[in-house]
């Protein structure tokens, strides 16, 4: 019900040209960085080490 009046909203008062390229081109960027990691790969610097509970690095 919440979308259909956001949606209803957004049809009396639509956002401006600059708001909507932003979320474009956040959306091509994500799909950029998604695709990029598909086809290459996730780097393994970024990939985290898992550390066990409790343990201290001496």
């Amino acid at each position: 019900m919440r979308h259909l009046l956001r949606m209803a909203r957004w049809a009396r008062r639509p956002p401006s040209e600059k708001m909507v390229i932003f979320v474009l081109s956040v959306i091509v960027i994500c799909f950029v960085l998604w695709a990029v990691e598909r086809w290459v790969g996730w780097p393994d610097w970024l990939t985290p080490d898992p550390v066990g509970r409790g343990s201290l690095v001496k």
